[in-house]
């Protein structure tokens, strides 16, 4: 299935998209030459830049009076990269999500409540059409406004919320400030993307909430969220191969790399009408786990994404991730799942800097305690990183909440002249 869609899909660029034609001649290929998927090596690679050289619809392959709907990333680091489906698009695209949300267990007779935006980005729409196709009751609260929301799960009875991880375990926070205890609402299933996350993160986040977390993946240049979910197992995400074709590569020579090797995914949309895409560097890391799942889904799994290249700081040499040390705050009792890391350059040296808050218990008073803290979360840090940051705690609540994706970086190197 996946050689005759990608032979369909080759064809179908070739003649309708003039970039891809360009390239593929400039490459010395012509549609005929893929005869096996392992071919696919041979052909370009697609990467934000060309969506946003080609804006706003230069890599549509269908013309504008088909496309029925436009989303678009936020264009915060220059032009937004434009996203278009037709009708059919939509279709597979709720299809793709209901698979997902019913390997995690949502369907008929949850209530979901949706924390995402319902603007340009694809989160809100995505998860909204798949939770109706499988039959459930969808609130479409939208992001923000978060004392509202928690009314809204106690007035209707909200079973399953849908939203960023970090935002989950915030409203838990207002409603722990409202007086209302999370574990006493009815929710018991949280859907959680848009971000990468620690299992540490997802143990808060079921241990504040007495609810199962489960991760799915998407971006929106490929289609959205349901590329790929977890199951009950939660043992890596399932991946939709009949319609996306995955590889994983070297980020550094593009190199494709065998399952059980980490590196960058890439994919290839096999279904797509509007936009279609040839082997799309997403700049997210992971793997492709070769054993099969306990589930007995024989689709293959990716492992959750550890981060992207270009989040990815090099400090003294040192590659870090904030995931890593999101890790290990989320094992040291006392800190609150709630940080910054703040880069800078003193003279000639990268200086980094890890500030996280208490927890609301954490405090004692005592500043034996706090030193304590200080030293076990330096030692943790520079067990697994190899490098000794500097460490700031902070009281709780003094870091900047968000309803959208949490910004954990702040990289004051480029300020130096």
């Amino acid at each position: 299935m996946q050689l005759s869609r990608l032979k369909e899909l080759l064809a179908r660029v070739y003649q309708r998209v003039p970039f891809y034609r360009r390239k593929m001649e400039e490459a010395g290929l012509k549609p005929e030459g893929i005869r096996q998927l392992e071919d696919i090596k041979y052909l370009p690679f697609t990467t934000k830049d060309d969506l946003r050289d080609n804006y706003p619809f230069g890599l549509f392959a269908v013309p504008m009076r088909r496309v029925v709907r436009l989303h678009a990333s936020s264009g915060t680091t220059g032009k937004p990269t434009v996203v278009g489906y037709t009708r059919r698009d939509l279709a597979l695209w709720a299809e793709m999500v209901a698979r997902i949300v019913r390997m995690a267990g949502v369907g008929r007779g949850d209530v979901a409540q949706i924390c995402f935006s319902y603007a340009l980005f694809t989160g809100g729409f995505g998860l909204h059409a798949g939770l109706e196709r499988v039959g459930s009751t969808v609130i479409p609260a939208a992001a923000g406004n978060t004392e509202r929301h928690i009314r809204l799960m106690q007035d209707f009875g909200t079973t399953v919320l849908v939203g960023t991880p970090s935002y989950i375990l915030h409203i838990a926070e207002v409603a722990q400030q409202m007086g209302v205890n999370p574990r006493q609402l009815r929710v018991r299933k949280a859907l959680c993307g848009a971000e990468p996350w620690s299992e540490g993160l997802r143990a808060e986040i079921e241990r504040v909430w007495g609810i199962e977390a489960y991760d799915n993946y998407g971006l929106s240049e490929i289609i959205g969220p349901g590329v790929a979910g977890e199951c009950q197992e939660r043992q890596g995400l399932h991946i939709n191969e009949d319609h996306f074709l995955v590889e994983v590569i070297d980020p550094a020579t593009g190199e494709p790399l065998p399952p059980g090797e980490q590196g960058e995914l890439v994919f290839t949309t096999l279904t797509k009408e509007a936009l279609p895409l040839l082997r799309y560097r997403t700049r997210d890391l992971s793997r492709l786990l070769p054993d099969p799942c306990p589930c007995g889904r024989t689709t293959r799994r990716m492992e959750r994404v550890l981060g992207r290249t270009d989040d990815m700081l090099i400090v003294r040499g040192v590659n870090v991730f904030p995931s890593q040390i999101e890790e290990v705050i989320m094992g040291i009792p006392g800190l609150a799942p709630h940080y910054q890391i703040v880069v800078d350059r003193r003279g000639y040296l990268d200086e980094m800097e890890v500030q996280v808050e208490l927890s609301q218990e954490g405090f004692t008073g005592s500043y034996e305690d706090l030193e304590e803290l200080e030293e076990a979360l330096r030692h943790r840090l520079h067990a697994i990183l190899s490098l000794t940051p500097k460490v700031k705690l902070l009281e709780y609540g003094s870091l900047t909440r968000t309803t959208g994706k949490a910004k954990r970086v702040l990289d004051r190197r480029g300020e130096k002249t």
